[in-house]
């Protein structure tokens, strides 16, 4: 021992920290287990913060606005949102399919004005002429029974419209049918505008009076017909007009 520390004296247990608790300049008791600084202690010293660091991380993601899960309120966003676009394609196909009707009525009043002879609105009402053994037809002038039609002379027939934009008539003359073709007095009806008249009749006793504020084309109207059922012009031709639709009308009856 001598040899190897020469005149140093060493004593083994100086350096030995004694079992009892000492006391600290500051007054704080140390023991063994407060100077242990060993890696495995520092790690289980620091466990707890970091727990709690986690902690208030979890907290922090579960704040109740803050979602990471899709909810039933989104699904039903969704849902909205195709029911939405439905309806837009709903709607832009009906509006397709009006847009193609409306060019079907433009097409179609345009070639009735390009290839028509004759066209425009009149007041229209129709009658029954009286035939033999009959009682009289009462007095009907009083009776404001006129409607608006779209009436047109294409061809060989005389077409009756509800619209002048509407695809078929609702009723329609043939030329060879119409025995009868004159003027009616005019008369003054509750908006207080003179109307000139007309009539045209069938031979099957049904009388079509029509009217007009514009007494020019009632008369274009009476000439047109007249030209076309190749009917005598005049009053004397419509008296041998009568004569003749009276002399049907009574082999009709005998008959």
């Amino acid at each position: 021992m001598d040899d190897v520390y020469g005149r140093i004296e060493v004593f083994p247990q100086y350096f030995m920290p004694s079992k009892e608790a000492m006391e600290s300049p500051d007054g704080l008791s140390t023991s063994k287990n407060n100077l242990d600084t060993s890696p495995s202690s520092r790690g289980r010293s620091w466990t707890p913060k970091r727990a709690k660091g986690a902690a208030s991380l979890l907290r922090l993601l579960s704040i109740p606005h803050f979602r990471w899960s899709t909810s039933n309120e989104d699904e039903d966003k969704i849902e909205l949102s195709r029911v939405e676009v439905e309806s837009l394609r709903t709607e832009i196909a009906d509006a397709e399919e009006r847009e193609s009707h409306l060019k079907a009525r433009l097409e179609n009043i345009d070639e009735v004005l390009r290839y028509a002879r004759l066209s425009g609105y009149l007041y229209i009402r129709s009658r029954w002429t009286q035939l033999p053994g009959e009682p009289p037809i009462l007095d009907d002038a009083d009776v404001d029974d006129w409607l608006p039609r779209f009436v047109v002379l294409q061809g060989q027939c005389v077409y009756y419209y509800l619209k002048s934009t509407d695809l078929s008539p609702q009723e329609s003359t043939l030329l060879c049918d119409i025995v009868e073709v004159g003027r009616l007095p005019n008369f003054v009806p509750e908006d207080e505008k003179t109307r000139y008249a007309f009539y045209l009749l069938s031979r099957q006793g049904l009388k079509f009076e029509c009217s007009s504020t514009s007494e020019i084309q009632v008369d274009s109207w009476v000439r047109a017909l007249k030209s076309d059922c190749k009917l005598p012009d005049g009053a004397a031709g419509e008296d041998e007009t009568t004569k003749t639709r009276s002399s049907q009308v009574e082999d009709g009856s005998s008959r």
